[in-house]
C-alpha cells in the first residue's frame, strides 16, 4: 500500500473563507466504515445534516455556534481551537438532522458510518469527557475519550490525543485488525492532526508483523491518515506539540488491541509522566 493509500491532505483554504478543507467519503477511502469531513463555517453561516442510513459524531474544533438537533436551540463550544480547551460533540444516530449557525469563525470534523440503530441524539460536553495520561517518559500523551464504547453508539468510537514536541505516541505499537474477541477487534481508524505551529509535522510509522508494506508519512497540520490495519505509532516533531482526532468503527465497538511484544518492555521502564502535560484542561 502506498502513501497516497494512507495520507489525505488539508485543502489550504484562507483563514476569512468558508468551505470544507477536507472532503473523504468512504467510497473514496476505498473502505467499509468512515467517511470523514472537515468544515469551517464564518458567523452567520449555517451548516444542516442529515443522518437517513448512517449514525454521525460532529465534533466541535473551535469556535462557538448553535446547534439544534432536535433538542432546541443551544450554544456550544468554548475552545478557540483544539489547544484551547476539551470538545463539545454532537452524536446524531440514523434517521435524525442537526443544524449548526456558527456565532464566531467555526471548524467542525463529521465523521459517519452506515447504521440502522433507532438511538438518541446527544449534546457531549467537556464536562462529558474524560481525559487522562497515558505512557511515560517521552512515550507520555494525553487521551480525551469522548464517545468510548460504553457510549450509546452503533459503530462509532472518538478520541482526542495530545502528544508533546518530540514525544511518541499510540506507543507500545499497536493494531487492530483481527477479529478475535475479546482479545483484539478488526478496526478502522482515522488520524486527523492539528499542529500547535502550523510549520510542525508527526510521523506516523504503519507496519505490520512481516515488513509488508511498511511505510512512514509525514502529516502536516490538517492531514489525515487512514490506518486499514497493522501497527501505527506517531512521533512529533521536536518543539511542536501534537493532536490528533481518532475516529474509529469496525466488527465490534471494543477498543481491544494487540501490542507489538518486541516494544512490550518498554512499558517497564517507565517511571514518571511527562511535566508537560495535560496539554489542555
Amino acid at each position: 500500500m502506498s502513501e497516497s493509500d494512507s495520507l489525505v491532505h488539508s485543502r489550504n483554504l484562507p483563514l476569512a473563507e468558508s468551505g470544507e478543507l477536507l472532503h473523504l467519503p468512504r467510497a473514496e477511502a476505498k473502505w467499509e466504515w468512515m467517511s470523514f469531513f472537515v468544515r469551517r463555517l464564518q458567523p452567520g453561516d449555517v451548516y444542516r445534516s442529515v443522518t437517513e442510513h448512517e449514525e454521525a459524531a460532529f465534533v466541535l474544533l473551535g469556535g462557538t455556534c448553535r446547534a439544534d438537533w432536535g433538542r432546541g436551540v443551544q450554544t456550544i463550544g468554548k475552545r478557540k481551537d483544539v489547544f484551547d480547551g476539551l470538545p463539545y460533540t454532537v452524536y446524531l444516530p440514523a434517521g435524525h438532522e442537526v443544524t449548526f449557525t456558527a456565532e464566531t469563525a467555526c471548524e467542525i470534523a463529521e465523521c459517519r458510518v452506515p447504521s440502522e440503530a433507532r438511538l438518541d441524539p446527544a449534546l457531549i460536553t467537556p464536562n462529558d469527557v474524560s481525559s487522562a495520561l497515558r505512557g511515560g517518559g517521552n512515550a507520555s500523551r494525553q487521551i480525551v475519550d469522548i464517545i468510548t464504547p460504553a457510549f450509546p453508539a452503533d459503530k462509532l468510537m472518538v478520541i482526542e490525543v495530545y502528544t508533546p514536541g518530540g514525544n511518541w505516541s499510540s506507543y507500545p505499537p499497536h493494531k487492530h485488525d483481527v477479529h478475535n474477541p475479546p482479545a483484539e477487534v478488526d478496526l478502522d481508524e482515522i488520524y486527523y492532526y492539528r499542529i500547535r505551529q502550523p510549520e510542525g509535522f508527526a510521523l506516523q510509522h504503519l507496519y505490520s508483523y512481516d515488513g509488508a508494506g511498511a511505510r512512514t508519512v509525514r502529516a502536516a497540520n490538517g492531514d489525515a491518515v487512514l490506518v486499514r490495519s497493522g501497527f501505527h505509532p506517531v512521533v512529533a516533531g521536536p518543539g511542536y506539540d501534537v493532536y490528533y482526532l481518532n475516529f474509529l468503527a469496525g466488527s465490534a465497538r471494543a477498543l481491544t488491541v494487540t501490542e507489538d511484544a518486541n516494544h512490550v518492555w518498554l512499558k517497564s521502564t517507565w517511571k514518571e509522566t511527562d511535566p508537560r502535560l495535560p496539554l489542555v484542561k
